[in-house]
């Protein structure tokens, strides 16, 4: 073998290499992972806490869960997203004026998310509550949306 045809192979050899590369690069462009919900964290089943932790008409911010945790006058809990349904800014919880204010556009909500003043469209958004052996959790993984607040949106203690 010269030193020509060795040139080539090397070329041939390193241009398919690229190619399978390339083709790896494309796949997992077209077709990529998706993320495995994490326990305790935004996106999976956060463990709240014991429900006798959580007085009734309380509030309770769940930063890593992106949600409040809203304990009614009946004992039922409510998870609200943080995400004002205007523009998905962030809206805090006032105790003192007991509603939900957001910052950029001065939507308000009271504690089951129904909208006090506009420009929000719609409630909060919801997510889902089991209580198991006691324990309040709060499944993020998907935001329910709705038009009105119902009663039966409430999981009962």
């Amino acid at each position: 073998m010269n030193r020509r045809e060795t040139l080539q192979r090397l070329g041939q050899a390193l241009g398919l290499v690229a190619l399978v590369e390339t083709a790896g690069a494309v796949g997992m462009y077209l077709w990529p992972r998706k993320p495995k919900p994490r326990e305790g964290a935004y996106g999976g089943v956060v463990t709240a806490g014991p429900v006798d932790t959580f007085a009734p008409e309380s509030v309770t911010a769940f930063a890593k869960g992106q949600f409040y945790l809203v304990r009614l006058r009946d004992g039922s809990f409510l998870a609200l997203s943080r995400r004002c349904t205007h523009l998905g800014c962030t809206v805090p919880w006032s105790e003192t004026e007991k509603k939900f204010t957001c910052p950029c556009h001065a939507s308000s909500f009271d504690e089951t998310g129904e909208v006090l003043s506009a420009p929000a469209p719609r409630p909060l958004d919801l997510y889902r509550v089991a209580i198991e052996d006691g324990v309040v959790k709060v499944d993020t993984s998907v935001a329910v949306s709705r038009s009105r607040f119902e009663p039966s949106q409430a999981v009962r203690a």
